[in-house]
This record gives C-alpha cells, sequence and structure tokens, in this order.
C-alpha cells in the first residue's frame, strides 16, 4: 500500500485519469486518523488520482467524536494534563502532520505544486486579523511541514491575514469564498504578500496557495429565490449560479496572474494562486452529482471532493477532459444578470452566506471542543 501511494494510477479507466490529465488537482475533502492508519487514504492516492486533502473544522469533529482512534492519545494528554485547547491543537496537528507525510513524494514530484494538506484556523478568529496571523503561524511551526496550507477566512479581517501569512513565507488555502469581488481581493492580497516576501528575501518558489470558490451553498440560496419568482424564465435559472460565479472567478484568475506585476514576481519564481472548487457536492437531488466536477474542468486548477462526490465522478462523471471553462464568460455573465432582474438578491445571499459559514465552522468548533473536553474527562 505504501509503495501504491507514491504516485496516482495512470492506467485507470477511470473518468478522474481524463479529469486529472486536463490539470485538474483533484484533492479530498476530508481527513481522520482511521483513513490514515487503515491505508484508505493511500489507496485513494494511488486509485483515485487523489493528490491533496482539506480538512475544515465540521470535519475534525466528526472524526474525533467517530470511533476510538483518538482514545489512547486522549489518556496521554490527560495524563500530561493537556487543556482542551492544548489536546485539540495536538490531535489535530498530528493527523495534519501524518497526511502530509503521506503526501509527501507528491508534493516532491509535482514540485510542491500538489501533496498539499490544509488546516484551518480557529474559525473564532475569522474576523480577528491580528489573532488570525498569529493562529497561522502556531499551526505552521507545530505542523512544521512544507506541504501544509493554513486555511484563512476569505472575510474582509482575513485579506490582511492572507497577506501577512503569505509575507512570512506560509502557504494559504483561502477559505469561504462566495463573490467574485471577494475572490479578486483575495488574489491582490496574495500578489501584495508575495511582494512583502520577496523583499525579505524569502524564496518565493517555497510559497504556493489556492482560493476556494463555494458552490452548493450559493445555488441552494439562490434557487429558493428563483423558486418564489416562480416564472418559467426564473426557474430556467436554476442551478447556472455557482457554475457562472466560478467561471468568472477563473477569468478573474487569469486577468490577475498575466499582469506586469505578476510577471515580475513569476520572474523571481513566485507560482500563480490556483483557484479551488469547493462544496461541491450537490444539494438538489435532481441535479447530476457530479455537475460541479463535470461544469468546472479547466487547467491549473484544484477540485475538492467530498468522498461521495469522488466516488460519483469515478463511476460515471461525464466530463472527458475537455474544458468546460474557456469561452462561457460572456454567458456566465449573462446568467448573472438575468438573476438581478428577476429580483433575486444576489449580493446580498452572498454576503449572508460568509456569515453562515462562519457560523457553521464556529458551531463544529465548539462541538470539537466538547469532544475533546468530554474524552480528556472519561479518560482522566
Amino acid at each position: 500500500m505504501t509503495d501504491m501511494a507514491n504516485t496516482p494510477s495512470t492506467t485507470s479507466a477511470s473518468p478522474l485519469a481524463a479529469i486529472s490529465a486536463a490539470g485538474v488537482s483533484i484533492w479530498l475533502d476530508d481527513l481522520s486518523r482511521d483513513a490514515i492508519e487503515s491505508g484508505d487514504l493511500a489507496e485513494l492516492i494511488a486509485e483515485r488520482h487523489v493528490v491533496g486533502v482539506t480538512t475544515n473544522p465540521t470535519i475534525f469533529a466528526g472524526a474525533l467524536a467517530d470511533g476510538t482512534a483518538y482514545d489512547a492519545q486522549l489518556r496521554e494528554l490527560a495524563a500530561a494534563g493537556a487543556s482542551t485547547e492544548e489536546a485539540v491543537l495536538t490531535l489535530t496537528t498530528d493527523d495534519v502532520r501524518a497526511a502530509c507525510d503521506l503526501f509527501r513524494p507528491t508534493f516532491d514530484a509535482t514540485g510542491g505544486k500538489d501533496g498539499r494538506v490544509s488546516i484551518e484556523v480557529d474559525p473564532r478568529l475569522a474576523r480577528d486579523t491580528d489573532g488570525t496571523i498569529e493562529a497561522a503561524h502556531r499551526l505552521w511551526n507545530t505542523v512544521d511541514r512544507p506541504n501544509l496550507c493554513v486555511k484563512i477566512p476569505a472575510t474582509k479581517e482575513g485579506l490582511p491575514a492572507i497577506t501577512a501569512a503569505t509575507a512570512a513565507g506560509i502557504s494559504v488555502n483561502v477559505t469561504l469564498i462566495f463573490s467574485l469581488d471577494r475572490y479578486r481581493a483575495v488574489a491582490q492580497a496574495y500578489v501584495d504578500g508575495l511582494e512583502q516576501a520577496h523583499q525579505a528575501g524569502i524564496d518565493l518558489t517555497t510559497i504556493h496557495s489556492v482560493a476556494s470558490v463555494f458552490l452548493s451553498r450559493i445555488d441552494a440560496k439562490v434557487d429558493a429565490a428563483l423558486e418564489q419568482a416562480g416564472t418559467p424564465e426564473a426557474m430556467a435559472l436554476r442551478g447556472r449560479a455557482a457554475i457562472a460565479g466560478a467561471r468568472l472567478c477563473y477569468e478573474v484568475f487569469e486577468e490577475i496572474f498575466s499582469t506586469p506585476r505578476f510577471g515580475a514576481l513569476a520572474a523571481e519564481g513566485a507560482h500563480r494562486q490556483r483557484p479551488l472548487w469547493a462544496s461541491t457536492s450537490t444539494k438538489d437531488p435532481d441535479y447530476p452529482d457530479t455537475m460541479y466536477v463535470d461544469e468546472l474542468v479547466v487547467a491549473d486548477v484544484v477540485n475538492t471532493m467530498p468522498r461521495k462526490t469522488l466516488a460519483a465522478a469515478h463511476d460515471h462523471s461525464r466530463a472527458t477532459g475537455a474544458d468546460a471553462v474557456h469561452g462561457t464568460y460572456d454567458d456566465s455573465r449573462q446568467v448573472l444578470d438575468a438573476l438581478v432582474r428577476h429580483g433575486v438578491p444576489y449580493e446580498k445571499i452572498l454576503t449572508d452566506l460568509e456569515d453562515a459559514g462562519v457560523a457553521s465552522f464556529e458551531k463544529s468548533w465548539a462541538e470539537l471542543l466538547e469532544t475533546v473536553t468530554a474524552g480528556l474527562r472519561a479518560a482522566g
């Protein structure tokens, strides 16, 4: 199993092979100690073209609450007198460090582009710039692996933290991006950080970043507004908002990372911040379960898939590897303009989704703390 994990299979007839060959990096949106220790994650690397993994507070809360994989370490932490916060940091960063080691061959083979493992800063800091910067440094130093990505939310307060972390040489996965304007601000924050890193003498070749654009949550809210409108024209727009927005984010990606400003950084070894398609499991059962995979195949992006989406894409994705993004920009703008004409409060929906995303991760973090507190108490 270990040898198989070194490189993805190139002989599979799975649609994932075509998607990967088209330049889409397939990352798994799931991580647990059991998946690492059982060989399950290694098998996905070998057989499903998985070249990275992302986590978030909800994933960690579920992993800690499920099964007994963490019981022994909880007993050790309880015996050492660890606080809940200390235990959470140790448990989560140990998992991420182990996953980084598992993905290290991929990291080396891709020159650091993939083989990445993401861990999120405490979501309670989403509106605290200084606290986020401090937490990013703590996670980076604790995991101590070059293929780590620290997840920072794309809140207004998160933008300067993205710049500061990048300037310090930390690779960042920017999360919870919903709007095109915020995507543009995130990309600019990254470029600002690269310039500061270069001025500080940091090797730009060591810094990588992705910008996570969330998808299915947008369609769930926009579709509800379209259904209230109820006209045939409005109903025809269902399921189109998220993909249109993502495609326009890719247009901005091409624009920003082809400027002379970034060109000067690229000459020093800087990497483009790749768009990452997140929240890729469809919420509406009427939609194809691989919709956010099939419609967003294009070079130099990441698609992070929950296990069910990964399995569905392996089994029956319609993607052939053909570019599904270039040539769609005008149509995508027309879709977003039509939403507004039909009374959809599109910008407000995106703002509300950011707030809801932060609140959801805060709730999951509270559940994680409660689970670890109970585990420490039981172990003691």
